[in-house]
């Protein structure tokens, strides 16, 4: 026996861990239950769903998504939809690639299963992966890990763009890329719905039908992108970034409370966080799911605590970070948060 009383210890709490227990039927909020008395990346999870619960159910705090990484091709996308239209989310921040997939399933078309390699699944075991994806090439077929999609998908996002998105743009002029975002959610669910597509309409919709704004800080890095820069090259239309920031600094200096979900990190991570830097306060709430790891010193497994050095979290905000795959945890995370919240 120690002859320690938990009175000498200011690091130890008496606080035995438990033993998940997993039946049948369990709700997705009892196993987030369950993992609390876990630990490890269980305890983490719990942890944050209890920092994102509490930051959903504040009235008062402004919420911030950031979404990096190929959430919408990968299947995610319905998950962040239905946060805007619920109103959960006050601004979105993400890549022009997301959107670029977004659009594309709002106007009819689809995200295939496929194989992440020559060596996933059944056929041609002999095939090296640089002979893979020349196959692919051949058959005009874009691979993302293990999700395919057909290349004549993106003609058809052109002519979208062409015929629904830039002209209104176009008699305008210059926009911000808040505005070009906007206008491809309208595009977006008005297609949707003429054409009868059987699939959501999806982020851009929804965000547009919720008064949400999406900033999109690093739209020249995709097709959308690239496609607007085409169209401004013969006509009045071109985007200028800068228009962004007033309104994204305005609503973080505005809110009573703040609060961010970071899926990855890159750009949108960064541009939701620096936000604070141009206001009186900061992040009292912040959750982040990354498979970057913090020794390589870069921005998208920086820790939320070396953010709050930087003054972008508050001393005592709430904050945990999730390492692991976002197509795993965020519907996991989401699902134990509705569950909390609305139940």
């Amino acid at each position: 026996m120690s002859d320690h009383s938990d009175s000498d210890r200011e690091e130890f709490r008496h606080d035995p861990l438990g033993h998940a227990r997993v039946t049948a039927g369990m709700s997705v909020g009892d196993l987030v239950e369950q993992y609390g008395r876990a630990g490890i990346g269980a305890a983490t999870v719990h942890e944050a769903v209890d920092v994102t619960s509490e930051m959903f159910a504040d009235e008062d705090c402004t919420v911030f998504l950031s979404l990096a990484g190929a959430m919408v091709p990968t299947g995610m996308r319905r998950v962040v939809s239905d946060l805007l239209r619920d109103g959960y989310v006050d601004a979105l921040v993400t890549t022009g690639a997301n959107l670029t997939h977004d659009a594309v399933e709002a106007i009819g078309g689809k995200h295939h299963h496929g194989r992440a390699g020559p060596h996933e699944g059944a056929g041609d075991p002999g095939m090296t992966e640089r002979e893979f994806d020349e196959r692919l090439r051949d058959e005009e077929v874009d691979r993302i890990y293990n999700v395919y999609l057909p290349q004549e998908h993106f003609a058809s996002f052109e002519s979208h763009l062409r015929e629904e998105v830039f002209p209104p743009l176009a008699e305008e002029g210059t926009v911000s890329i808040e505005r070009l975002c906007r206008e491809l959610g309208r595009a977006n669910a008005e297609v949707n719905e003429r054409e009868g597509v059987e699939e959501d309409a999806g982020v851009a919709a929804a965000a547009y039908e919720s008064d949400v704004p999406i900033y999109c800080p690093a739209v020249q890095d995709s097709v959308l992108g690239l496609q607007a820069w085409m169209y401004s090259q013969t006509s009045a239309f071109s985007l200028d970034a800068l228009r962004d920031v007033t309104p994204l600094t305005d609503l973080a200096y505005e809110a009573e409370r703040a609060g961010c979900l970071l899926v990855g990190g890159g750009v949108p991570k960064n541009f939701t966080l620096q936000t604070m830097l141009v206001t009186p306060g900061a992040y009292d709430y912040a959750v982040q799911i990354t498979m970057d790891p913090a020794a390589t010193g870069g921005l998208s497994g920086a820790t939320l605590d070396e953010a709050r050095s930087w003054g972008k979290l508050e001393k005592d905000a709430r904050n945990v970070t999730v390492l692991g795959d976002a197509t795993v945890y965020l519907p996991l995370l989401v699902a134990g948060v509705r569950e909390r919240v609305e139940g």
